[in-house]
C-alpha cells in the first residue's frame, strides 16, 4: 500500500459529504454564521427530517459542529476540517504539477 500524507478514509467522507447538492446548499448557509435549525428548515424548504438526514452527515464529517441552546440545535461551519480538505488538494495539485514530467509503465 502507497504511502499517504492524509487518512483516506477521512478524506473519503468528506467529499462524500461535500458531493451533495443539499449538504452544499446547507454550507452555503452557514457562510455567513451559526444558523438555527429552523432558520435552515426555512432558508431551505426542507422538511426538517429530510435537513437532519443532511446535518448528520455534515457534523459526522466534522465539516460542520452544532451547539444546544434552549431547544434549539444551532449549526456552524467547522473550519479545520476545510483547511484540511484545502491541503489535500493544494498536496495532489502540487503532486500533479510535479508528475508531468515523468514516465513510469
Amino acid at each position: 500500500m502507497p504511502n499517504t500524507i492524509f487518512d483516506v478514509k477521512s478524506a473519503t467522507a468528506v467529499f462524500h459529504a461535500l458531493s451533495d447538492e443539499t449538504r452544499l446548499e446547507i454550507l452555503d448557509c452557514l457562510r455567513d454564521g451559526e444558523r438555527c435549525v429552523c432558520e435552515l428548515t426555512e432558508v431551505l424548504k426542507a422538511a426538517q427530517s429530510r435537513l437532519s438526514f443532511h446535518l448528520r452527515v455534515l457534523k459526522e464529517t466534522g465539516l460542520i459542529q452544532d451547539r444546544a441552546e434552549g431547544r434549539w440545535m444551532y449549526y456552524a461551519l467547522n473550519e479545520p476540517v476545510f483547511e484540511e480538505a484545502e491541503e489535500l488538494i493544494r498536496t495532489l495539485k502540487k503532486a500533479a504539477k510535479g508528475s508531468r514530467s515523468h514516465t513510469r509503465c
